[in-house]
């Protein structure tokens, strides 16, 4: 079954916050690439296949996705210890990009507390590494991958709290 939704659980550590004990803003960016990492493996792939220079014998295609733009949005403070639900969602497939949605989750197993802290976006395309010319290429996306993936519903891409889990 085709996949538009990811949760991943994390816990806001030390070297995560500022002087103040709140999350530094780059660290959300962070927090958006675990989740993705996350989401590649519970469909049984990895964002990242070249470890050995691309000659890999492991499972699933060999293919990057690098950003070619991220960004966020903040509302709400995450503070040291807290823990937070990083919610993906896709936003956009095409020929050889996604689109992610994000949304940060503070007090997550609150019902009356539960808010979104931050919201963020990333584009990220496929590519192949090629060994002779040390460069990446824009690929298409293949197709044990693609038929993976889903983009989620619009009433789940609402940037507020109207996508609400």
């Amino acid at each position: 079954m085709a996949e538009h939704r990811y949760f991943h659980r994390r816990r806001v550590e030390f070297a995560d916050t500022d002087v103040a004990g709140i999350m530094h803003f780059s660290n959300f960016f962070r927090f958006m690439e675990v989740a993705e990492h996350g989401f590649y493996r519970s469909l049984g792939f990895s964002v990242h296949p070249f470890l050995d220079g691309g000659d890999s014998k492991s499972d699933g295609p060999h293919v990057g996705w690098p950003r070619v733009q991220a960004s966020a949005d903040f509302k709400l403070p995450l503070r040291f210890e807290e823990e937070v639900e990083i919610e993906l969602l896709i936003e956009e497939i095409r020929s050889k990009a996604v689109k992610y949605f994000f949304r940060f989750w503070k007090n997550p197993d609150d019902k009356e507390a539960r808010a979104v802290a931050a919201t963020g976006r990333f584009t990220v395309v496929c590519v192949s590494f090629d060994n002779e010319t040390r460069r990446m290429k824009a690929v298409a996306i293949p197709d044990e991958v693609r038929e993976k993936l889903a983009v989620a519903p619009p009433e789940l891409l609402d940037p507020g709290e109207g996508g609400s889990a």
